[in-house]
């Protein structure tokens, strides 16, 4: 199985040309060490509708198994990224947004104030990064094991941890 990738920026400043997007490229890199495909990148301002139309052209028609966002996740009146992506969320999967404010956590008492959601739309996973470099590719390395193993078991590759004693035929499940 392939694993695509799509990298969509989130930031006003970047899609008029003002900023440079660091954030973007280095997630790309991170995702290829990992072994995905990144088949798409997109940088788009800081608006519900734009959010939205990258997240469902990334999930309801290229069907990728992962796409993460960076920027627009804090507290600023124009940061509106996890409520586009609520939007478009079948079901959420609180727990990977929380295992990497708990890695901010670590590093800065202001990592609570991180916003970033994650969840399923179809076959595709989603998740919200920070806008810095620096913040978006520490959160994503403190999740990439197991995002992998969850892309697994939503494409069908492998099973849910919680069904493992449901398995007679004697197969043998593997973690890693």
């Amino acid at each position: 199985m392939e694993y695509t990738a799509a990298v969509i920026t989130v930031s006003d400043k970047g899609s008029r040309g003002e900023r440079e997007d660091t954030s973007g490229p280095a997630l790309v890199t991170i995702l290829e060490e990992n072994g995905y495909t990144v088949t798409y990148t997109a940088m788009v301002p800081d608006e519900i509708e734009d959010i939205r139309r990258e997240l469902l052209l990334c999930a309801d028609e290229k069907k990728l198994c992962l796409v993460l966002t960076t920027g627009g996740t804090g507290f600023s009146p124009r940061d509106v990224t996890p409520e586009a992506t609520e939007g478009v969320l079948e079901k959420r999967t609180p727990g990977i947004p929380e295992a990497m404010r708990a890695e901010s956590m670590r590093i800065t008492p202001m990592g609570c104030l991180s916003r970033e959601t994650a969840g399923i739309r179809g076959e595709t996973l989603i998740i919200n990064l920070p806008g810095s470099k620096k913040a978006s590719t520490e959160n994503f390395s403190a999740v990439v094991k197991p995002v992998r193993h969850g892309i697994e078991i939503l494409r069908g590759v492998s099973h849910d941890c919680a069904d493992l004693h449901h398995h007679h035929h004697g197969e043998e499940h593997h973690h890693g």
